[in-house]
């Protein structure tokens, strides 16, 4: 089918884009949303274009708060939107779930790496007893690791192609 094939490149555009750049464009999303709404509401007239319209906004929230609070950037988010352009909300939300368990794992594996596993377990100590962000030690390094969170969603989303049975 040709959308499934718009939605793979943008989201091996995606992929590669975020790896590189870290940054997932704008056209390349706004194409797969266009495109998820063509095809739905060609293919299936008001009830296709509720599909694809409840996937995007699906998407979109599900991203929000974590793009509010500086923990995903935009094209995250509308990558999200994009792909429940084209699959719709259920998937979506399978998908994001799948993206959040890797992404937690990439996370722990760059947390492990860079010797930072002691600090990582202090700070949620801290922060449970407290309920406040605590510098636990002034002499800890300031170092703000990040991933590409594009690229869990996008494992994420090929995972529920594959095994998802959609």
């Amino acid at each position: 089918m040709i959308i499934n094939i718009i939605l793979i490149s943008g989201l091996l555009a995606s992929f590669y884009l975020d790896i590189k750049f870290r940054k997932i464009p704008n056209y390349i999303t706004f194409v797969v949303i266009v495109s998820g709404i063509t095809y739905h509401s060609v293919a299936n007239g008001l009830e296709g274009l509720l599909f694809s319209t409840t996937g995007i906004i699906i998407g979109i929230l599900l991203l929000f708060i974590p793009f509010f609070l500086g923990g995903v950037g935009a094209g995250d988010v509308k990558l999200l939107g994009a792909i429940g352009a084209v699959m719709g909300a259920k998937f979506t939300i399978y998908a994001f779930l799948i993206s959040a368990v890797i992404g937690g794992l990439i996370s722990f594996i760059i947390i492990m790496k860079n010797g930072r596993l002691g600090f990582f377990f202090k700070s949620i100590l801290f922060t449970v007893l407290y309920r406040e962000k605590t510098d636990i030690t002034s002499s800890e390094p300031k170092e703000r690791f990040t991933i590409p969170y594009g690229v869990p969603i996008v494992i994420g989303t090929f995972s529920m192609m594959i095994w998802g049975g959609f």
